[in-house]
């Protein structure tokens, strides 16, 4: 595997850590403060500077740290995660998705907004508010260092020419067990950093941290070898600790702290009886330090206000300032390892760790062109498992051959194999979702707006196809939402609304398709400004006579908008043309329900998977036909008596004490000139969405299969009425029907001739 492929890898891992990111902080805006959640967003922040590093990515990982820092003190207690703190964190996290994209693609971010985010966050981790006048700008390649507290104590004598003497820190208030540890092992380590620690990433403090959790230390940072200030080379390490550990973790435990350092350091681990342990610490003078190993303090510890001279505290954040780049890859598995060996050590079974990590579940990366291909080649394993089975049936009339319980065995391994690697496409649709959070805030802000965006269904799970997708129509459709269907916070106070408008996102399985719905408590639509700004622009005629749906439906006309003036959000009226066209392109229907001063719900239909479906195979005026399982309630033959005229061409169909109307398929598509007889054929009960219930025409059924889906526009162009084409057992090709375009057809808007199958034929 070479760089490339190694960079590609953590671009990747960066846009699960993105995600992850700000997932957790969207779950604290909401008033989550569970320790887990926020320490998942700050080990997210920790790992992309960490892998930053390792590509020397320096602006990305000066922001990471940036960042970082000003999250470990919300994990730490010193920063209350307000409402306005958090605006300014997701922000932050926006900034860094920038960073990393143009780290990948090779693009620019916006130095204003990054520097102007870079002193609110130092601002919060100072815990003032972030003020132009007193904000510094930091340099993009050296994360601004933060002050070690010091607590009262003599101040250290020096005792050697540069200066300073090595201080002991005590750990006693921070990380340590509470209960006596004097029966615990005992442990003797010494860790002596390399540079290439710092340049990877790493940082000694934090790992300081991690070893503390696992019981009572002290901890002596030895500075011996740090020169004079002009022989002082800043990429050099000069500091090392002498720790005294008190655990019954083990030694196991400790060394899995170090996993991923232990290569860039010089560290040696010795367990000491509890006596001798005591003696040596009482040979070395302490003088208690409170050190606080999350990034340090920032002096709102209780510390009195006179402190002894910096110089300690200088040098204790010259090295942790020296800690810049490390490799995401460790960094991460250094953190999920560490966290199950500690867990596997408090258990003290071997067994109990090989379950553990047996139960564990594991993923692999594919590369995606390999499942596509994959999933054409089931595609063909359906398509010729279907024509064996026709040859054998039109030469085999006994049907209980062994060839014919073969087929059998076949086809139900074929349809195991097909749902198995369909489930291997199929993703959830979080990371989208996830992306409209951003643009929601983004829109906002440039609209002068509040506005809160719900969620649901998240964990809904569609082809990744169709995933790759939806990010278009939906950003258009967000910020539409946002700029046209929410009002300003003083029309919403006017009007008895919470000035705080709300859009909701949310995805559900129905019926064997996928249904996103985004709804607004905005304003609705005003369709009388619709329908005049469509007959200014010429897209109607002044005399039409439009239903309000018809008037609804103008707003995806090409190049309409109500927008009074052209602005970077909406006036050109391209924003929901492309939503039509890219929903249809995906086989999907979008229908809008709006009710004036209380909201609108766009609706958007789309197919679970783009490569196979189940289907009925009919016939219709000699035509082949499959029309897709999920949308068939029932079939029936009609009887006479249950077919009613209604006006001069329309005819209704009486099921169970209820009309529903008939629709002739042939003569929605041109195949037939006038309309059959409904005794003579079969009628399917479908079910679309936003046309309830049909009853369509069909002259005879052949049967249910499996078929693989074809794009017609890909070979051909769009044909209204269908949804796409698919190849039979016996070789022929047969068209997929748009049961919700024939079922909008027969409601009166009939297919254009020009653009019928006829015609296209």
């Amino acid at each position: 595997m070479d760089m490339n492929e190694i960079k590609e890898i953590f671009f990747q891992e960066c846009e699960e850590q993105l995600a992850e990111l700000e997932s957790g902080l969207l779950k604290m805006n909401d008033g989550d403060r569970d320790p887990e959640t926020v320490n998942a967003v700050f080990r997210a922040v920790h790992s992309i500077k960490g892998g930053a590093g390792a590509f020397g990515l320096d602006d990305l990982v000066a922001f990471a740290h940036v960042f970082e820092t000003t999250l470990d003190c919300v994990r730490s207690n010193k920063l209350e995660p307000t409402q306005d703190v958090l605006k300014v964190m997701l922000k932050s996290a926006d900034v860094l998705a920038d960073l990393t994209n143009a780290a990948r693609d090779g693009g620019s971010v916006d130095e204003s907004r990054s520097r102007g985010l870079v002193k609110e966050l130092e601002a919060l981790a100072n815990g003032e508010l972030p003020t132009p006048s007193a904000a510094v700008e930091a340099p993009a390649a050296k994360p601004a260092p933060v002050a070690a507290p010091v607590a009262a104590a003599p101040t250290p004598k020096p005792t050697d020419d540069s200066g300073f003497q090595p201080i002991p820190f005590s750990f006693d208030d921070f990380g340590g067990d509470e209960e006596d540890g004097s029966d615990l092992p005992a442990y003797e380590i010494t860790f002596k950093p390399r540079s290439d620690l710092y340049s990877k990433g790493n940082d000694a403090t934090l790992l300081l941290r991690d070893l503390s959790r696992l019981g009572e230390m002290s901890v002596y940072c030895n500075m011996d070898e740090l020169p004079g200030l002009d022989e002082l080379d800043p990429e050099a390490a000069y500091f090392y600790w002498n720790v005294t550990l008190k655990t019954d973790k083990g030694e196991d435990a400790i060394r899995t702290v170090f996993e991923f350092a232990e290569w860039d350091c010089d560290l040696q681990i010795s367990a000491v009886e509890e006596k001798a342990a005591a003696a040596e610490t009482e040979e070395l003078p302490m003088i208690p330090v409170p050190f606080d190993l999350s990034i340090l303090d920032d002096g709102a510890t209780g510390a009195p206000a006179e402190q002894p001279k910096s110089d300690v505290a200088a040098a204790v954040a010259a090295a942790e300032t020296a800690s810049n780049v490390t490799q995401m890859a460790a960094a991460a598995a250094r953190v999920e390892k560490k966290e199950s060996a500690a867990a596997a050590a408090a258990s003290a079974a071997a067994a109990a760790q090989n379950n553990a990590a047996a139960g564990a579940g594991q993923t692999i990366r594919v590369d995606l062109d390999r499942v596509d291909r994959l999933i054409n080649l089931v595609g063909e394993l359906v398509i010729n498992q279907a024509m064996l089975s026709q040859s054998v049936i039109e030469n085999d009339t006994t049907g209980t051959s062994s060839i014919n319980m073969g087929l059998e065995e076949l086809q139900q391994l074929t349809r195991e194999i097909q749902d198995s690697v369909m489930a291997i496409r199929a993703q959830p649709v979080k990371p989208v979702f996830q992306r409209m959070s951003r643009i929601v805030r983004e829109i906002a802000d440039m609209t002068g707006k509040t506005i809160r965006l719900i969620t649901e269904g998240e964990n809904t799970e569609v082809d990744k196809t169709v995933i790759d997708k939806l990010a278009e129509p939906l950003t258009h459709m967000i910020r539409n939402a946002v700029d046209h269907g929410i009002e300003t916070p003083e029309k919403r106070a006017a009007n008895g609304k919470n000035v705080e408008g709300t859009v909701r996102l949310t995805a559900k399985h129905r019926s064997g398709r996928i249904l996103i719905e985004l709804a607004d408590d905005g304003a609705g639509i005003n369709r009388e400004k619709v329908k005049q700004k469509a007959i200014a622009n010429e897209l109607i005629p002044a005399d039409a006579n439009l239903t309000d749906e018809e008037i609804d439906n103008l707003i995806f006309l090409p190049g309409f908008s109500t927008a009074d003036k052209i602005s970077d959000i909406s006036g050109r009226g391209v924003g929901m043309d492309v939503v039509k066209r890219s929903i249809q392109a995906l086989g999907g229907r979008i229908n809008i329900t709006s009710r004036p001063g209380q909201g609108s719900v766009f609706t958007m239909s789309l197919p679970l998977t783009l490569a196979v479906l189940d289907g009925m195979v009919v016939t219709v005026a000699g035509q082949t036909l499959v029309v897709p399982l999920t949308a068939i309630v029932e079939t029936l033959q009609p009887e006479a008596s249950a077919i009613h005229s209604f006006g001069a061409s329309h005819r209704l169909i009486s099921i169970r004490n209820s009309f529903c109307p008939l629709v002739d398929v042939g003569r929605i598509l041109n195949f037939r000139a006038t309309q059959a007889n409904p005794v003579e054929g079969v009628a399917l009960l479908v079910e679309s969405e936003g046309g309830g219930q049909r009853a369509l025409m069909v002259d005879a059924i052949q049967g249910q299969r499996q078929v693989v889906i074809k794009s017609l526009e890909a070979n051909y162009t769009h044909v209204p009425g269908i949804a796409a084409a698919t190849i039979l057992g016996d070789g022929r090709v047969a068209l997929i029907l748009d049961v919700d375009a024939v079922v909008g057809a027969s409601r009166g808007q009939a297919l254009k001739p020009e653009m019928s199958l006829a015609a296209a034929g």
